[in-house]
């Protein structure tokens, strides 16, 4: 029960209360003094006087504390339905901070992907110089000064054929459009810069070669690898092998 309406309930009882405390006290005085026909008329138009002053009393509190409370509920109403209003901005101002700041992050992301693809996605990898297999030699074949114990080593020299090729692999976005896949390959610690190593697919030096076609992963997870395979021959020195992927968003 609201605090307006239990204050007008109190204030209502005391009033009927006191009233009636007076409206008794009057009768018993009006008993004692006179018995007469007036009189008891007098006492009769006194008491509907005084239920009818408290019947309206009654009445225009319960009135009061009604329009008390129905003022109290259209305030709590209206503070309500400004509360929700202001929610509903708030929830709207937050979706669109949100829309924005997720805008901004993916035009960010896609400017610097655009950044790397501009540059180019560079591997790098060290190619150790090739290991002759050891065949094994005839005993007829052994020189003289090599004792025939059922054959010898002899060391067996590096081809092209035989050598295992290397595979340089940059991973680009899945949606970049390729522009160029730049080769180069010069001799391990070397100091020649890589600009002045550069080489075409197919292209043979020294005892090495790119393969003549890059090849593509399909995309997972939002990306794909392009993949650049290197067959190195040499016995005599290692390699330093660089591919660079450029691409366009």
């Amino acid at each position: 029960m609201p605090d307006s309406v239990l204050a007008a309930i109190i204030a209502g009882t005391a009033t009927l209360s006191a009233s009636f405390l007076q409206f008794r006290s009057a009768a018993l005085r009006d008993g004692r003094a006179d018995k007469s026909a007036a009189a008891r008329r007098r006492n009769r138009l006194q008491r509907m006087v005084l239920l009818i002053i408290i019947g309206a009393a009654a009445v225009s509190g319960f009135a009061l504390s009604q329009w008390l409370t129905e003022g109290e509920r259209a305030a709590q109403g209206a503070l309500q339905r400004e509360l929700q209003a202001r929610i509903a901005e708030i929830s709207r101002t937050a979706g669109a901070l949100e829309l924005t700041r997720t805008n901004a992050r993916a035009e960010i992301e896609t400017s610097l992907l655009r950044g790397i693809g501009a540059e180019g996605v560079a591997v790098t990898a060290t190619v150790a110089a090739c290991r002759p297999l050891l065949a094994m030699v005839p005993p007829a074949a052994s020189p003289p000064e090599v004792p025939a114990d059922g054959g010898a080593a002899a060391s067996r020299a590096c081809t092209e054929a035989a050598a295992s090729p290397v595979t340089l692999c940059a991973t680009i976005p899945a949606n970049a459009t390729i522009t160029e896949v730049a080769l180069f390959s010069r001799l391990a610690d070397s100091q020649t810069p890589w600009n002045a190593s550069r080489l075409l697919p197919g292209q043979e030096t020294g005892q090495s070669r790119f393969a003549e076609k890059y090849s593509e992963s399909a995309p997972e997870a939002g990306t794909r690898q392009v993949c650049q395979p290197f067959a190195h021959w040499s016995a005599d020195h290692a390699r330093e092998v660089r591919v660079v992927v450029r691409y366009s968003l």
